[in-house]
């Protein structure tokens, strides 16, 4: 018998939960070392690293020839095993591959980004995205399993080896690019490490039992859809979203990288506390909701989570970017406050569309997604190409922003009609939260053209930050179900 919506909303929350704790002890591990680093680390050691993570994260997608996805598909515990062994056994060819494309391109993509002092870390690329890969892999098969709780444990652990090692070089004198970029593979080692025991301790029996070659091979041709179509569009995808780092250097220089790499890492903020654990768990809850028809009921609830989450903190930057930048990572980042500025729209937009991106998964509408990532990448390319000729990063940066924010307002529109839901719910919840919002951002406005100094709109909005999600947590259903989670589990 399909379970009642209550209960349907009580274990949605109860799992994002498991994941938003873990999620928000390892952001606020980073998040609190931000000021060291930002004064030991200067903007281009951070464009070296956001560089870096752009040339792994592109070819890391597709380590796992986004099999990993369909992990989450079959009804069947073994089907589902032997296609983690293909995500796998995928990683290990694609990182492999990696060596000799670098060893015979790797020069001649340092030159077209003006970026040699990259150079001597090029050899960490493979070892980066095999361990990645093992991750991604792993972390789709405890998503199945629904063994939340392992995540937040590796994402923790993750965290504090990243940032220990970070601090630990700046404070040693080795305050470099390379510092960052080997503190980032250690964390991510150490992340796959601890989730692979645990799944290893826990699901031996069932992978030792199920994983064949015959199971891997079956698993490849029914499956055949995600590398053959998928692959493109999230290769696509990734290399669009690194686009700024690549057409920055090439345009500007990896100081102007470094400040993008900040302001974008700030806007992710919502996203990585609390919006991918609701993606993490959205995904599974979505393949169910596919199969007893209560998809649509699903993606209003978590459209309407997701906004009124996510509206606060990047509207707050909007309005007071440079101060909060000045303030919290000293005055050499006011410039990355201003980018963050130019770009907390498009984040937003983005911020709601990246989870519900997930259901033309669910729909195997793999079409339709390589569509949207073309769109996605022809149209960021024309957007900085043009702003870099213009020689300014600001005009880059608006160009990429208000072609982002049509894109993405017009996939959050096909995700709700794939779902069923009525575009006049959306438009309702939409408006709903901007007038919860509105006072708020009014205080903050009037409190800036009064010429309050940084350190007090920084203040303010602390404070009204505080009120804002204490008051939708005494008056959401579905944030209260949050707070009743941490009530039982403390």
């Amino acid at each position: 018998m399909p379970r009642s919506e209550p209960s349907r909303a009580s274990a949605f929350a109860a799992d994002v939960f498991k994941l938003v704790t873990g999620t928000t002890l390892a952001q606020a591990v980073a998040v609190l070392a931000s000021p060291l680093l930002t004064r030991l680390y200067g903007p281009e050691a951070f464009g070296f690293l956001a560089l870096f993570i752009s040339i792994t994260s592109i070819l890391g997608v597709v380590a796992c020839m986004r099999y990993e996805f369909a992990i989450m598909l079959p009804q069947e515990d073994r089907e589902a095993a032997n296609l983690l062994g293909l995500s796998l056994l995928s990683v290990a060819v694609v990182s492999g591959l990696t060596i000799p494309a670098l060893y015979f391109g790797g020069g001649a993509l340092l030159s077209l980004i003006r970026a040699p002092g990259l150079a001597p870390y090029l050899v960490l690329v493979p070892p980066y995205i095999f361990v990645s890969g093992v991750f991604l892999a792993l972390n789709y098969w405890n998503s199945r399993t629904k063994h939340f709780g392992r995540l937040s444990v590796a994402r923790v652990t993750s965290s504090l080896a990243t940032v220990g090692t970070q601090l630990g070089a700046g404070f040693g004198g080795y305050a470099t690019g390379g510092s960052l970029i080997g503190a980032s593979l250690v964390g991510v080692s150490v992340s796959t490490g601890v989730l692979g025991g645990q799944i290893w301790r826990d699901d031996r029996a069932l992978l030792r039992g199920s994983v064949s070659w015959r199971g891997m091979l079956e698993g490849l041709k029914r499956y055949r859809r995600f590398p053959l179509i998928d692959s493109g569009s999230a290769l696509l995808n990734t290399a669009s979203w690194q686009l700024p780092a690549f057409l920055l250097a090439a345009f500007f220089s990896p100081v102007v990288v470094g400040f993008y790499s900040l302001s974008f890492m700030v806007l992710q903020l919502p996203m990585s506390l609390i919006g991918s654990s609701i993606a993490q768990v959205f995904f599974q809850r979505a393949a169910e909701a596919r199969s007893d028809g209560t998809l649509s009921h699903l993606v209003e609830n978590v459209f309407r989570l997701l906004i009124m989450i996510g509206i606060f903190p990047i509207l707050t930057v909007t309005i007071i970017g440079p101060d909060l930048f000045a303030v919290v990572f000293g005055e050499n980042w006011t410039e990355a406050g201003v980018y963050a500025q130019i770009l907390s729209v498009w984040a937003f937009v983005w911020f709601i569309s990246s989870p519900l991106s997930t259901i033309w998964a669910v729909l195997e509408k793999q079409t339709f997604g390589m569509r949207v990532t073309t769109l996605n990448f022809v149209t960021r390319v024309a957007s900085l190409v043009l702003g870099g000729m213009s020689g300014s990063p600001v005009v880059a940066l608006s160009l990429f922003a208000g072609s982002g924010i049509l894109v993405y307002g017009y996939l959050n529109v096909k995700m709700m009609l794939f779902s069923g839901v009525r575009l006049l719910d959306v438009g309702r919840h939409t408006l709903s939260s901007l007038r919860l919002f509105a006072p708020f951002g009014v205080l903050l406005v009037g409190l800036k053209a009064a010429g309050a100094g940084p350190p007090v709109l920084v203040i303010a909005a602390c404070v009204l930050g505080l009120a804002y999600y204490l008051y939708i947590a005494r008056t959401d259903r579905t944030v209260r179900s949050l707070i009743s989670s941490l009530g039982s589990r403390t």
